[in-house]
């Protein structure tokens, strides 16, 4: 099954995603800061990283940026989680290499089913 990194500052709402996806089957590492979350992608091998927008240290964006960077790390899918719903904000994460963008509040069910769609290359809008 697949290896997800969940980087999320706000408790609930890892938790709520950490016991989704796990009951799910997917092996998830978790991450509470940017700067966690850069280290964890840099040193360990993901199939996806569910990545918070705003969170404390290095930003999503940030994070995104440096990741890029890495050659090895080109392919590396991304999935932005954010309460930011303005299409600048899509916009520039997407500008800066995120592959999805996936809007907060949102249902487990809803999560699953995007999550599933990237991971079998059938992503859903």
């Amino acid at each position: 099954m697949a290896r997800i990194l969940l980087a999320e500052d706000e408790d609930v709402l890892r938790m709520l995603v950490l016991d989704t996806l796990e009951d799910e089957g997917y092996t998830i590492d978790e991450a509470t800061d940017g700067d966690e979350a850069y280290q964890k992608i840099m040193s360990q091998h993901y199939d996806l990283v569910l990545l918070d927008y705003m969170m404390p240290g290095m930003t999503g964006i940030e994070v995104i940026e440096k990741v890029r960077r890495h050659p090895d790390k080109q392919h590396l899918k991304i999935m932005m989680l954010t309460a930011k719903s303005q299409q600048s904000d899509r916009e520039r994460a997407e500008e800066i290499g995120a592959n999805y963008f996936f809007s907060k509040p949102f249902s487990p069910l809803e999560l699953i089913g995007v999550v599933g769609g990237i991971l079998s290359d059938h992503p859903v809008d």
